[in-house]
């Protein structure tokens, strides 16, 4: 940890408080420079708060301010550190934090506070991105994960997964290399048994962190359908607002609309896309191009059907483009005569639900939300679930696909030395996920996703 670093934690602009925090030894001395308060801080407790002013180089009064200091290892970095609470705003802050650039601190990158938190030993690798999941959190439900992530329960689940992990490898190793000392023999039997038991944890492992990504993210709901069925007034349903323009002139969006919506405490990123047809004209034509982008990229689409009207050429077209995804068809128009019927649909589209709506009187909606995350996430509460980063994810896959590489080794007798060459690969990844395997280049990706001031 290089020195002394400095940065406005809190949002820009105006505010009621603006926090300028340093960390590194000498902290506090650095504020005491330009300080002036009943006691210094180097005479006082760490956590308590001191009255004073700032002041500039000619001894000029900047701002009142509060200031207080915490000791190492007993700071949000775990090294020693100082804060200067002054009035929010552009120009206080910004003149707080050049007095201390000035006087030998430098400007925060970001993510180097909880950068240095983590190769402190205050958190490890896990709990330190579970930091950007609180700041980013989207509902109450994501920031209860990502808490609960920041205090340690992914990290304790990982380790467990990674402590079994390291204890067959010493197991193989001993027999491999010492076969001629006094080591209990290794029982390929009880040996495969363990690593399909990691490999179980695993799989329930990666399913918590896939639909935390939900809780993190949201679930991107592509609203698709062809023009006039209903789809615009069925994205000011669920936001309960006038959003979307929504006029009897076929055609009328021509461009991506987006909005997010929290369900049960899972965010729903709507998009509600250009009516699906052959172009008119060259707006037309962009926007159905960016629909079907929509589509493509989309978690689940909702699929809508005017319901009083038969099915036009236009809507098997579109049945072509949902086969083989994530859907949902919605019968739209209950409040009128209905000539589409669930058991058509079916006929149609036999894999993905239907559900008959009005987007008009707002009937079925509800259940529509719910089906909606059912259908992506399986099932309608995320409470349980992990607050995790997609690197984070991504390793998990990993560890699990070397998990089954290594059982396969062992059960086509290829030798336990490419067995263990593979589980030792798959506790790296699970390494990288808790810090312990980290590398610089790691650590960079990692924290430059973080603003600066954190």
């Amino acid at each position: 940890m290089d020195g002394l670093i400095a940065a406005i934690s809190t949002a820009w602009g105006e505010s009621g408080i603006a926090i300028v925090r340093i960390s590194g030894d000498g902290s506090r001395n650095l504020v005491d420079i330009f300080f002036r308060g009943g006691v210094a801080l180097a005479q006082t407790p760490p956590r308590f708060m001191r009255h004073g002013f700032i002041t500039d180089q000619d001894g000029q009064e900047i701002d009142e301010v509060l200031a207080v200091w915490f000791r190492g290892p007993n700071s949000y970095t775990g090294e020693e550190s100082a804060e200067i609470h002054c009035h929010g705003g552009t120009v206080a802050a910004r003149r707080c934090l050049e007095r201390c650039l000035a006087l030998g601190a430098r400007l925060a990158m970001p993510g180097e506070y909880t950068r240095r938190a983590f190769l402190s030993g205050r958190l490890d690798l896990a709990q330190a991105e579970s930091v950007i999941g609180i700041i980013r959190a989207r509902s109450d439900e994501s920031l209860r994960s990502a808490v609960k992530s920041l205090r340690g329960s992914l990290s304790e689940r990982v380790g467990e997964i990674h402590e079994e992990m390291l204890e067959i490898s010493v197991l193989g190793e001993a027999n491999l290399d010492y076969p001629e000392e006094d080591i209990p023999p290794l029982d390929p039997g009880a040996f495969s048994g363990r690593l399909a038991l990691i490999g179980e944890k695993l799989r329930l492992l990666l399913s918590a962190a896939r639909s935390g990504r939900f809780l993190r993210e949201g679930i991107r709901v592509a609203i698709t359908g062809r023009p006039n069925v209903g789809k615009s007034s069925l994205m000011n349903a669920f936001l309960e607002e006038s959003r979307s323009i929504v006029t009897s002139m076929p055609g009328t969006t021509r461009d991506i609309i987006e909005e997010v919506m929290t369900h049960k405490g899972i965010p729903l990123r709507l998009v509600d896309t250009a009516g699906i047809r052959s172009p008119r004209d060259e707006a037309e034509h962009e926007g159905v191009l960016r629909a079907r982008a929509a589509m493509k990229e989309a978690d689940i689409r909702i699929w809508v059907i005017d319901g009083s009207e038969d099915l036009t050429g236009e809507d098997i077209g579109i049945a072509e483009e949902l086969r083989g995804t994530c859907h949902v068809v919605a019968i739209n128009k209950s409040d009128l005569s209905l000539v589409v019927t669930e058991s058509r649909m079916k006929e149609i589209l036999p894999l993905g639900d239907v559900i008959i709506i009005s987007a008009a009187t707002r009937a079925g909606i509800e259940e529509l939300k719910d089906l909606i995350v059912l259908s992506v996430a399986g099932r309608t509460s995320l409470e349980e679930d992990l607050n995790t980063t997609e690197r984070q994810v991504e390793e998990m896959k990993r560890a699990l696909e070397l998990i089954m590489q290594t059982l396969d080794a062992l059960g086509r007798g290829t030798g336990l030395d490419a067995a263990l060459d593979s589980l030792n690969e798959a506790r790296a990844c699970i390494g990288r996920i808790l810090g312990v395997s980290a590398d610089e280049f790691l650590l960079d990706r990692i924290f430059s996703s973080f603003c600066i001031g954190k």
